[in-house]
């Protein structure tokens, strides 16, 4: 069974949290899988980086930029590397530029062209924990690119459906993906199961859990993604080709915001839906200046002060809580 893992810059934040992704990866390695690691950088270093870039230029070329980024994944996965060592597990690390990760050249926001496999499946046949940086590539021309926001779940999930892999898990600081944000909803549901369709609704619409480039490539690949948090044992959030079903109103996945529209994501949304949601609304006094239907997602304007509440009064009314 192969495995790819990514884990964000909050989980190997610390060397502590280096060695507690370590030896969680270790617990499926002694079970006979075959593990690929892929790493963000490590706690804010990218924004440190961005400071230094700042003091030398305003007007950074987006080359020079990118080829400093890099330096950030570098440094977690040779730390990353060297605990494996140090709890007595064989492990390698390599950068874009050693797996052939390659891109176009657009700097800052790089697309995957390709993911070339021999050394990784060299490594892995000499029963290797292989440790990937995320977010970089190459391109044609040997230049270091970046993949933009979510660009280490973008990698996971392109090495992954390049070796075929069973599964990719995405581990963060939350424990799968919820109904709505737990920090302003405390009732909001972990969803067991959501689809992709779901999944990219949710993320184009302001979800951060994952980018939409990871949720649309492992969906023409069909590579079954697992939300989970690293720092806990918790089962989390499987994203595949099905649909979520946990709820009294099952066309309805959650509820979401982005700057100062609300939205309410599902698949195939019918009128009463958006008829229940006007009702919600004047019930609670929120006032709104416009609402949008598509098929699988409605959209509600509202003052910044009110979408809180706005979230709140919809999420209690289509989700029913124990």
């Amino acid at each position: 069974m192969l495995m790819v893992k990514k884990f964000g810059g909050t989980s190997v934040a610390t060397v502590e949290r280096i060695f507690n992704v370590a030896n969680r990866c270790i617990e499926d390695y002694k079970k006979g899988r075959k593990i690929v690691l892929v790493l963000s950088a490590m706690g804010k270093s990218t924004d440190e980086l961005v400071l230094l870039a700042n003091k030398i230029s305003s007007s950074v070329p987006k080359r020079e930029m990118d080829m400093l980024y890099t330096v950030g994944e570098q440094i977690t996965v040779a730390l990353m590397a060297m605990a494996f060592d140090k709890l007595g597990i064989p492990a390698v690390s390599l950068n874009a530029f050693q797996v052939r990760m390659i891109t176009d050249n657009k700097y800052g926001d790089a697309k995957i062209t390709k993911v070339e496999t021999e050394r990784i499946q060299n490594e892995l046949s000499q029963d290797k924990i292989v440790i990937i940086t995320g977010f970089q590539g190459i391109d044609e021309q040997n230049n270091y690119t970046t993949l933009g926001r979510g660009g280490s779940d973008t990698t996971a999930v392109a090495v992954a459906a390049a070796l075929n892999a069973d599964s990719c898990e995405i581990y963060t600081d939350v424990d799968g993906v919820y109904t709505a944000d737990p920090r302003i909803v405390n009732t909001a549901i972990k969803l067991d199961t959501i689809s992709y369709d779901e999944m990219l609704e949710y993320s184009n619409l302001g979800a951060g859990v994952l980018h939409n480039k990871s949720v649309k490539i492992a969906q023409e690949n069909d590579i079954k993604l697992i939300v989970r948090s690293s720092m806990s044992n918790e089962e989390g959030t499987t994203v595949a080709n099905l649909y979520n079903k946990c709820c009294n109103l099952p066309k309805v996945t959650g509820v979401t915001s982005n700057c100062d529209v609300v939205s309410v994501v599902g698949i195939d949304l019918d009128s009463n839906v958006k008829e229940k949601i006007m009702q919600i609304l004047k019930e609670n006094n929120i006032q709104f200046t416009d609402i949008e239907k598509t098929n699988n997602h409605i959209s509600i304007k509202v003052d910044k002060e009110s979408m809180n509440e706005c979230i709140k009064s919809i999420h209690s009314c289509f989700f029913k809580t124990m």
